[in-house]
């Protein structure tokens, strides 16, 4: 059996895919949602890089955008009104990731 992948899991989510093409806010979120924190399934342990981070939410954008992890690397420190900061969750990427079977808590 293979480890839980919240990369995958992501990936293969068409209605996860569409709410980032639509919302640059919500792929922001995303970014952020995914540093600093530690997200589990079935037990397993997921967690990722700023960096990687941004190139998960770059690839999630990628049918209608050419961007690449930089365009979301550290945006929540110069962002707009919408974004958050690294490592923070919004209530509904929480519910969203959960829908997904991931629960999550910051590193402590």
């Amino acid at each position: 059996m293979n480890e839980p992948n919240l990369e995958n899991d992501l990936m293969n989510c068409d209605w996860i895919r569409e709410k980032c093409e639509k919302s640059e806010s919500y792929s922001q979120n995303l970014y952020a949602s995914l540093c600093n924190r530690i997200f589990i399934k079935d037990g397993e342990q997921w967690t990722c890089s700023w960096r990687y981070a941004g190139d998960i939410v770059a690839d999630l954008r990628s049918n209608k955008y050419n961007e690449d992890y930089l365009h979301w690397y550290c945006s929540g420190m110069y962002g707009g009104d919408e974004y958050i900061g690294e490592g923070d969750i919004t209530q509904e990427i929480s519910d969203d990731l959960l829908k997904l079977g991931w629960t999550h808590r910051s590193y402590e």
